[in-house]
């Protein structure tokens, strides 16, 4: 058998089922938001529901495939897999492939191939990169200057590139992913402040120059100074966030979907169950987002090669933070960033990078299994071995 072949044994269970929950509470939220707008923009209610199922189906099948996939062949394609990003990072910025939408130029149109958001296969690109880059280094390496400086200038030029579509909350939050696995692989701790310093000054400087993230800070900070401009959309969420109460006004009885609350059926699709379903709902939601969270850093924990260990904890990290940068801007915690709700908010291409690293955690999980059933085979063998090698007691 090929080595980087292997039979295949059970998955985890749980992680499999909390992922097909927050699938089925996607894909029922999503119609509960969205028929409405749907009906009036597309003279179908199920416009976007039906959307959703392709883009679920696309992404189960390819959670399916990396499942069967050995993850260790990424490090070795982690290269090519990077340019790949880049050259579709530079895509956004070609005025005959770019899509403008709301001001954002965050979608690539090729002929032949539905519009999809690069920036969502780069989170993904540049956690197997990072990931293979760091396992294939010695500790020493890693806290050395050098190392320091490369991961810098990585990091520093995939998120320029997200900049300038802009898109303020995926910079965010790679820059946060690759970071903590910069630091689990066991860089300095001077190293990680300084990231966070340089990353703190580069944003500042984005902001005060660009006026990128702008008006959604003001909005955070202030949106009862401009209910109906700048502060709409945070006022609209947190009505709607609010008015659910500990159970809700009942699945489908939310009122703020009906052309009030922008993007009711992506990124502010937690206020819409939370009006809907109430605390409970919301709650419910978490919880399932932590035990997931909980399984992949097991996993990660678990994992028989630093490659899979790195590359379990960035999937985990990139799939908690994004449900902490959507709930603490739905919330108010901070301000708004366009982070949709992993599983649940609509976005084919989230969906389907989101899914396809499942499968990949369900990849290294199946590493884990194989080397424990071999182990316990070899125990036992060494068990009847010796008990046969044992000399007989004479009667």
């Amino acid at each position: 058998m090929n080595n980087l072949s292997y039979q295949s044994y059970s998955f985890s269970q749980l992680l499999i089922t909390v992922v097909l929950m927050l699938l089925i509470i996607g894909t029922v939220s999503i119609y509960s938001a969205s028929y409405a707008i749907g009906y009036l923009e597309y003279q179908d209610s199920y416009f976007f529901l039906k959307r959703h199922l392709i883009y679920t189906g696309l992404g189960l099948s390819s959670m399916y495939i990396f499942s069967k996939f050995d993850y260790r062949l990424l490090a070795r394609l982690s290269p090519l897999i990077m340019i790949l990003a880049v050259i579709l990072l530079f895509l956004t910025i070609e005025p005959h492939t770019s899509m403008e939408i709301n001001g954002a130029k965050r979608w690539v149109k090729i002929p032949f191939i539905p519009s999809f958001q690069p920036s969502e296969l780069s989170k993904l690109a540049i956690i197997i990169y990072i990931s293979a880059w760091l396992s294939s280094r010695s500790d020493k390496d890693i806290e050395s200057l050098p190392a320091l400086i490369s991961f810098i200038i990585t990091i520093g030029s995939v998120g320029f590139l997200i900049m300038l579509e802009p898109d303020l909350g995926t910079t965010l939050l790679i820059a946060a992913v690759t970071g903590s696995i910069f630091f689990v692989a066991g860089a300095k701790l001077s190293h990680i402040i300084a990231l966070c310093i340089s990353s703190l000054v580069s944003l500042i400087m984005l902001i005060a120059v660009k006026g990128y993230g702008l008006t959604r800070i003001m909005s955070f900070l202030s949106a009862e100074s401009d209910p109906s401009g700048a502060g709409y959309q945070t006022i609209q969420l947190l009505i709607a966030f609010g008015s659910g109460g500990l159970t809700g006004l009942g699945l489908g009885s939310s009122r703020q979907k009906f052309f009030y609350l922008p993007a009711s059926h992506s990124d502010g699709i937690l206020a819409v169950i939370g009006e809907e379903l109430g605390f409970i709902g919301v709650f419910l939601v978490i919880i399932l987002f932590l035990v997931l969270a909980w399984q992949g850093l097991k996993i990660a924990n678990k994992a028989s090669d630093e490659f899979g260990s790195l590359l379990a904890t960035g999937i985990s990290l990139m799939i908690i933070f994004q449900v902490l940068l959507n709930v603490g801007g739905i919330s108010r915690s901070i301000p708004l960033t366009g982070i949709p709700l992993p599983m649940i908010s609509s976005g084919g291409t989230s969906t389907i990078m989101t899914l396809t690293a499942i499968g990949i955690l369900l990849s290294i999980d199946k590493k884990i299994k194989r080397n424990d059933k071999k182990r316990k085979n070899i125990i036992i063998n060494n068990i009847h071995s010796n008990s046969q090698k044992a000399p007989r007691r004479k009667k």
